[in-house]
């Protein structure tokens, strides 16, 4: 069994308020669940209007395959128009950690 998690430190674009934030990380968290079914949730900066921290995680049976739905969710984030992805932390457990 494979782990994996990613850690997007975000900067969003023209926010003004806590509501309009969670109509930018809404959409983003539901269509990374939607497409590639890995837990995510916003796991930082709830009180701030710019930035955001989004958390995720996947289990795989294949290091392969983990290591190919983290990139495509990276990239999935990464083209997204409204935020600006600051950084990203990853990592990866497997059978021998």
């Amino acid at each position: 069994m494979y782990v994996g998690t990613l850690s997007f430190d975000l900067l969003l674009g023209d926010v003004h308020s806590l509501k309009e934030k969670r109509s930018v990380v809404r959409p983003i968290v539901a269509e990374l669940q939607r497409k590639y079914a890995v837990s995510v949730a916003e796991v930082g900066g709830q009180n701030l209007h710019r930035r955001a921290e989004i958390g995720l995680a996947a289990v795989a049976g294949d290091w392969g395959h983990l290591t190919d739905v983290l990139d495509r969710c990276e990239r999935l984030v990464a083209a997204r128009p409204e935020v600006e992805l600051l950084s990203v932390r990853r990592r990866l457990h497997g059978d021998d950690d």
